[in-house]
């Protein structure tokens, strides 16, 4: 799958994802193997749900590249993540790749 550019909002960046119909959640693990977090597909969580099972498509993994690129797909959420820390904790998982932080695996979880 070819990267996306994102558009001018995260709304219009979202609908040109791929669908995540009949995907249940992912899970994401550090390199040792450590579950760190899943994402849910319920209701708040889809936007989310939707930018981490793509960027597994395209990058396989959530390394530096691809937490840069998730940073500007999630657009104007992203500013808003740095001004409040912990309010958008998946955008706060990419910044964090982004500064150093370790490389998760992502597993699809299907329903």
């Amino acid at each position: 799958m070819t990267p996306i550019q994102p558009a001018a909002s995260f709304k219009d960046t979202l609908s040109r994802l791929p669908a995540i119909d009949g995907l249940a959640r992912i899970d994401l693990a550090n390199p040792a193997g450590t579950l760190v977090a899943s994402i849910e597909n319920q209701p708040g969580k889809q936007g989310s749900l939707a930018v981490y099972a793509y960027l597994h498509a395209v990058f396989g993994t959530i390394d530096a590249a691809a937490a840069e690129h998730g940073l500007a797909v999630f657009g104007e959420h992203t500013q808003d993540a740095r001004n409040r820390p912990r309010a958008h904790p998946n955008i706060d998982r990419l910044l964090g790749i982004v500064a150093g932080g370790a490389p998760l695996t992502v597993t699809r979880v299907d329903t």
